[in-house]
């Protein structure tokens, strides 16, 4: 039986660890959402937690009344859900949160000495250095979520680091690989939000869309696998079923296939370093059609080489550039502002928050507060 803490669950990654967990010998012991109180309160009459906590003290209000009887405690604000991140029942917790917001979680989880199942992005790309020099000072295992850098681990094992040659993320180039960066000015969200093949939430789709996620991935697995960005490749995969590769000092290719599915890369990081049988569709071989690797057009979606200055740069930039990000993809999704102004945001607001080399984890949230205060003024500015 696992144990287990998820910090977003009524998200896409949170509600399918929990499609998992009612299939497998799981057992969840805390939860914490941000404010989806009915799904919330289903979540919590399925899976019996022994906690519960909500963002939102309002709606978690609201939530303790409806699930009253129920044998959950549940309660309000950051210090709940920094709690139900460090839970005494739960021997893993399970990361999904949306944002920045999830960092709190991540350090919170490996303070309690906690094995973390990272599938929040933001604590990566706004902090490696802060989170990944925690874990080792703490002897926290950080194992990936993300389906690319869960192939990337899958990879290594066995392997010593210094026999890498190159770690190869694989990218689907979202719904506009082939285009000119003129030919998407005109670009409307509607068209952004048709993934070729993933289902996803729709910032993180808008992301793929600009290939900004892709440059966060590489930020990622920067700090996952202590490599030189130099070290970091991406190739245009637009099939989906090579999740990622390894290149070894001998010319060996390792790769990790598999179908598109999250629930695959989620069960692994709970069972690691077991392999249990997966109790959905798997990867038909037979079915899948020709595989093919291109390189990304940087020109094109120049968000990408942004991010990979940021992986050598470090500092703050990554969480500079993650703030802009988000209030410039809300504002496209809001139809404010056209498709390549996200990226053209980001560089501006890259000009007008100040760059530091070493900093604490106050520095990262004062970096994120002030970039997405320049953000809305260029927006605002802009209308």
């Amino acid at each position: 039986m696992k144990n287990l803490s998820v910090i977003g669950s009524t998200g896409s990654i949170g509600r399918q660890a929990l499609e998992l967990a009612s299939e497998k010998d799981i057992c969840i012991k805390a939860m914490a959402c941000g404010s989806n109180i009915d799904l919330a309160l289903e979540q919590i009459n399925r899976f019996k937690p022994s906690y519960f906590a909500v963002m939102d003290k309002d709606a978690a209000s609201v939530l303790k009344a409806k699930a009253h009887g129920c044998g959950c405690v549940v309660e309000g604000g950051e210090e709940a859900v920094l709690k139900a991140a460090s839970f005494d029942e739960s021997e893993m917790i399970l990361n999904a949160a949306m944002g920045i917001a999830g960092l709190k979680p991540t350090l919170a989880a490996i303070e309690s000495h906690k094995t973390l199942a990272l599938a929040n992005k933001e604590s990566l790309v706004c902090a490696g250095g802060i989170v990944m020099k925690r874990a080792a000072e703490m002897g926290v295992s950080v194992i990936p979520v993300d389906s690319e850098h869960s192939a990337i681990f899958q990879c290594l094992q066995g392997q010593d680091k210094d026999r890498i040659d190159k770690i190869i993320l694989t990218a689907s180039g979202g719904p506009f690989f082939g285009r000119s960066l003129s030919e998407m000015h005109d670009i409307k969200a509607s068209d952004a939000l048709k993934h070729p093949t993933w289902s996803m939430g729709r910032k993180i789709t808008i992301d793929s869309a600009t290939m900004m996620n892709k440059g966060f991935e590489v930020i990622e697995a920067r700090w996952l696998f202590d490599v030189s960005p130099s070290r970091i490749e991406v190739a245009v995969h637009r099939e989906s079923i090579v999740h990622s590769m390894v290149k070894y000092i001998d010319g060996s290719v390792i790769a990790q296939l598999g179908s598109t599915d999250m629930r695959l890369p989620i069960m692994y990081a709970i069972y690691y370093p077991e392999r249990v049988r997966n109790p959905f569709n798997t990867l038909d071989i037979f079915s899948a059609p020709p595989l093919t690797f291109r390189r990304p057009d940087r020109e094109a979606f120049p968000a990408l080489a942004l991010c990979e200055k940021a992986a050598n740069d470090n500092g703050n930039m990554g969480a500079i550039i993650n703030g802009a990000n988000e209030v410039a993809v809300d504002s496209f999704l809001k139809g404010e502002i056209g498709f390549t102004d996200i990226y053209e945001t980001v560089v501006r607001v890259l000009e007008n928050v100040g760059y530091i080399s070493n900093p604490c984890a106050e520095d990262i949230f004062e970096a994120d507060r002030l970039s997405r205060q320049s953000a809305r003024l260029i927006i605002e500015s802009g209308r």
